[in-house]
């Protein structure tokens, strides 16, 4: 039988250099008033020894713990997961925050919070008391939770809101919703469509509201008018479905709609495959988001490319320097979305 190949630990890198414990701590962790020869010895014996260093190990120190915690909103993380319908915000999420972790030497630590919940405050000290993060980010509707926001502003942890001007402290990104709804718009404009229609996001999600502003304001630089063609939905297919009907149903339907996310857009698809629209042709349609999802649907869905990974990526570099030496930008930081064009979306249709 094989025996057990036995764990390097931080007392074995401390037993062959000949130092402390705390000294290889501050070694690994990068600490000053380690002299240089000290640092080589221990160096030396972690290469030797092949050691890698634990989340434990980085605590010794007692000034960082080496974990950022992300939060997102529980209800519909879990309804999202449980539909299974194809969104990949959680997995972006992530992407960027993992990697840009695993950069600097650090975790993260995924947590789900009601952000509705009468005792949310309880329940984020209870997972700050457990697990000490160096930082936290935050995402919408948290990002704009004033109970959240008090907690970690009088814990003192750095944090960063997605989605969020940042009123009332933290450190505030968005990804540029109402220019990329200008610019979705103007997309649509050029192709010669007047009656553009919207559909609102959840009005408990300050990008939603960003979102409109920016295809009122599209709009109104091209004169084209937009009463009757703003819908209000709150992500879902469901609702999506019943503002597109709202909008198709009109004697002056829209050409063209913008849908606040690709659940939305799915379902103005859906609808209008059965009112007997074809899209592109009758019906252009953009989406916001681009999950994968909207690649697969017939024909595909034109959508603004959210930069969730990277965003969240930034969020991480912005924690970690706050935490180190309380850097913080000035305004909020603007990561920018992209616009991706494909088969939904054609010229105004003649007649």
């Amino acid at each position: 039988m094989a025996r057990r190949r036995q764990t390097v630990t931080i007392k074995h890198v401390a037993a062959d250099a000949g130092v402390s414990l705390q000294t290889v701590s501050r070694v690994i962790n990068n600490e000053p008033n380690v002299r240089p020869e000290m640092q080589e010895r221990v160096r030396e014996a972690i290469a030797r020894l092949g050691y890698v260093p634990s989340i434990a190990a980085q605590r010794m120190s007692g000034s960082r713990s080496y974990l950022i915690l992300a939060l997102n909103d529980r209800t519909r993380t879990i309804a999202d997961w449980r539909a299974r319908q194809g969104s990949d915000w959680v997995d972006q999420m992530l992407l960027g925050g993992m990697l840009k972790c695993a950069e600097h030497g650090y975790r993260m630590i995924f947590e789900l919070v009601d952000t509705h919940n009468d005792h949310v405050e309880r329940e984020l000290l209870a997972a700050i008391a457990a697990l000490q993060p160096d930082g936290v980010v935050l995402t919408p509707p948290h990002s704009d939770n004033p109970l959240i926001v008090g907690v970690l502003t009088r814990q003192g942890i750095p944090f960063a809101r997605i989605g969020s001007l940042g009123q009332g402290g933290g450190i505030p990104l968005i990804m540029d919703d109402e220019g990329s709804a200008r610019k979705a718009t103007q997309a649509l404009i050029d192709l010669g469509h007047r009656r553009i229609g919207f559909i609102a996001g959840d009005a408990e999600y300050s990008l939603s509201h960003w979102r409109v502003e920016g295809w009122r304001a599209a709009m109104a630089e091209a004169g084209l008018p937009t009463q009757g063609l703003l819908a209000q939905s709150d992500f879902s297919f469901a609702m999506g479905a019943q503002a597109a009907r709202d909008l198709l149903g009109q004697a002056q339907a829209p050409t063209a709609i913008i849908a606040s996310n690709d659940q939305t857009a799915l379902a103005s698809l859906d609808v209008a495959h059965a009112l007997g629209l074809a899209v592109p042709d009758d019906l252009s349609l953009i989406s916001f988001d681009n999950t994968p999802v909207v690649r697969f649907a017939r024909p595909a869905l034109s959508a603004v490319d959210q930069p969730v990974a990277e965003t969240v990526a930034r969020a991480v570099d912005l924690i970690i320097a706050a935490q180190r030496d309380g850097t913080v930008p000035d305004g909020p930081v603007v990561v920018p979305a992209g616009l991706v064009m494909r088969e939904s979306v054609a010229v105004v249709p003649r007649g």
